[in-house]
């Protein structure tokens, strides 16, 4: 199955087009599958491959396009035909503005991937290391005190003191940090609910769950600015992002504008955190429902660096621990949904898509596919060694997409990930405390509702 553009004469199936995909069932009137994408959004993505490698669903009054093949996923960000837009994106714009390298298409998009692109080149993430070593020890003594772990704010807090001290070269109070936190709990939750449920107008209503929403998105976007202006003021230039981004250039060779530097910034701090912070709740609650996967990085961990601290240098040789991050991102992808945005008419799996249509997939989904994986709920690491992994279909396991989206950050976020992991497991076992919800919070990305746990020094 491929995607190509519509031509004069392209035929498929015998030389007839299919015409439109099916129409899942179970919508209802005024907000067709909205409803069910609110309610268990998880298991109805994963029952749409049922009903075909492509289904259409009824958002609110729109129509959109549900793929559920990986090659076909795959295909649509391989695709010239579709862009970065729809309901998700859409509902992300109030955070991320138009002018960011997550939500740019075309040439900006290009430009803006050339800036930010050396700070995430393979010999300059080694100079990120120490930071991460550094940001993962703290953490660790930490959580000496015994306390009970809120390990929302904990995950998210680590996050972003990784990606500002690293990015832009500053290490940030913690207030501010957890202002980040705060903030972006509420932003994400908010915005999956303005994703399939598009009431428009009515979320400018003051209730009291648009009052905080708008409270979260007005201090964040108030924190880039004072991030911005500290730098600004301190006459610093530090060989890091924030520096590129104040000194880039547009395609005129003019200063880039306020609000492209306010954009790329946000785009710097939050869907990076967000997601790293989410995949770090995730690994922790695996690890505490799984106590021999501790147990076995441990045992790498002591065989690699024996009784030093672990370090950057060792992230490499964590094949182990690299393969449980793996295995948690397939099982708990923090990015649970996406979207795209046809340019102009197209062909998908034999049927027609309109210039214009919104198409949607899960890689919750696509990665739980049991005609993709064997004992396809199991937690099993081990299906990442070489050559088990070779047995996983193209496009079933893509954590950070393919193609010109592909996320610029994926060795800086595994690095991170990995010292993470190792240090934690090292230094820690990990029980339920009371008052632990392990359900899933859905939101624009996935992570346990409210994980509470008490570390057991090992």
């Amino acid at each position: 199955m491929t995607v190509e553009s519509v031509k004069p004469g392209t035929r498929t199936e015998g030389g007839r087009h299919r015409g439109e995909p099916p129409l899942a069932g179970g919508a209802v009137p005024v907000l067709g599958h909205g409803l069910k994408l609110v309610r268990d959004p998880l298991a109805f993505m994963a029952q749409l491959r049922d009903h075909g490698d492509i289904v259409r669903l009824r958002l609110g009054p729109k129509t959109v396009y549900a793929v559920t093949a990986p090659e076909l996923t795959g295909a649509l960000a391989l695709s010239p035909d579709y862009i970065i837009a729809g309901p998700l994106w859409e509902s992300l714009e109030s955070l991320l503005g138009k002018q960011g390298v997550a939500t740019a298409n075309g040439s900006l998009h290009r430009r803006q991937r050339r800036t930010i692109q050396p700070a995430f080149r393979l010999d300059v993430i080694p100079e990120y290391g120490p930071i991460m070593a550094e940001e993962a020890h703290a953490l660790v003594e930490r959580w000496r005190s015994g306390e009970v772990l809120d390990v929302t704010a904990e995950s998210f807090r680590v996050a972003v003191r990784v990606a500002a001290r690293c990015l832009m070269r500053g290490s940030y109070m913690d207030a501010r940090a957890d202002r980040i936190c705060s903030a972006l709990a509420t932003l994400f939750s908010g915005m999956y609910q303005r994703m399939v449920v598009p009431l428009g107008p009515l979320y400018k209503v003051p209730l009291k769950t648009n009052r905080e929403f708008n409270r979260a998105l007005a201090d964040l976007h108030l924190l880039v600015d004072e991030i911005v202006a500290d730098r600004r003021a301190s006459g610093q230039k530090p060989d890091d992002l924030l520096t590129a981004l104040l000194e880039a250039k547009d395609d005129n060779g003019e200063p880039i504008g306020e609000q492209e530097i306010h954009d790329q910034v946000i785009a710097i701090l939050t869907p990076g955190s967000e997601t790293v912070g989410s995949t770090i709740m995730s690994l922790l609650l695996v690890l505490t429902e799984h106590p021999e996967l501790g147990d076995k990085i441990r045992d790498e961990v002591k065989t690699v660096v024996g009784d030093r601290p672990v370090a950057f240098e060792d992230v490499r040789k964590l094949t182990y621990t690299t393969h449980v991050i793996v295995e948690t991102m397939r099982l708990y992808p923090a990015v649970w949904i996406l979207t795209r945005r046809t340019v102009a008419e197209t062909e998908l799996g034999g049927y027609r898509i309109p210039k214009g249509a919104d198409v949607i997939y899960s890689p919750y989904a696509v990665q739980r596919d049991p005609r993709s994986y064997e004992r396809h709920l199991e937690f099993d690491p081990e299906r990442w060694q070489p050559e088990r992994a070779k047995q996983v279909p193209k496009f079933a396991m893509v954590p950070f997409s393919v193609g010109n989206r592909k996320c610029p950050s994926d060795h800086f976020s595994m690095a991170e990930l990995t010292l993470l992991t190792a240090a934690i497991a090292s230094a820690y076992r990990f029980e339920q405390a009371p008052g632990s919800d392990l359900r899933p919070r859905i939101g624009i990305t996935l992570r346990p509702r409210g994980l509470r746990l008490r570390p057991l020094p090992r």
